[in-house]
Order: C-alpha cells, then structure tokens, then sequence
C-alpha cells in the first residue's frame, strides 16, 4: 500500500500542507511564485525542506534553498 500512487500523492499532499504552514510561521506569507516552486518538490524533498527550515532567519534563506534544491 505505502508504494501505491493513491497513497503517495496523500502522503506529499499532507507534508506541503505542513511545510507550508510551518515556513508561513519562520518567514512569513509566501508568495505565490514561491508555492509554485514548493508544489512540486517530492515527498523526499520536503522532508529535507523541512528539516532545513528549522535553520532559517528570513525568506531569502528559503529562497536560497530553493535555488540549490531545484526540482530536476
């Protein structure tokens, strides 16, 4: 079940959802530009924006992050 589409598509629905709620607390409102760049990152990627997130000061670290994280 855990490899299945239906269940990896919750999966990286509820960790965006989590991930997005927790950099609107660290950085603040994020730009639509940025949600766009954050739609797409895998369930792996979120974890490690996650975790990376914890380190951040302002919205440029996000961005930066972004930049070296870029989705292939």
């Amino acid at each position: 079940m855990q490899e299945s589409v239906i269940y990896q598509s919750i999966l990286q629905e509820e960790a965006l959802t989590l991930i997005r709620r927790l950099l609107n607390r660290k950085v603040g409102a994020l730009s639509d530009d940025l949600q766009a760049q954050i739609q797409p990152l895998s369930v792996t990627q979120l974890e490690e924006l996650g975790e990376a997130l914890l380190d951040f000061d302002a919205l440029a670290d996000l961005v930066n992050w972004l930049q070296t994280h870029q989705v292939a």
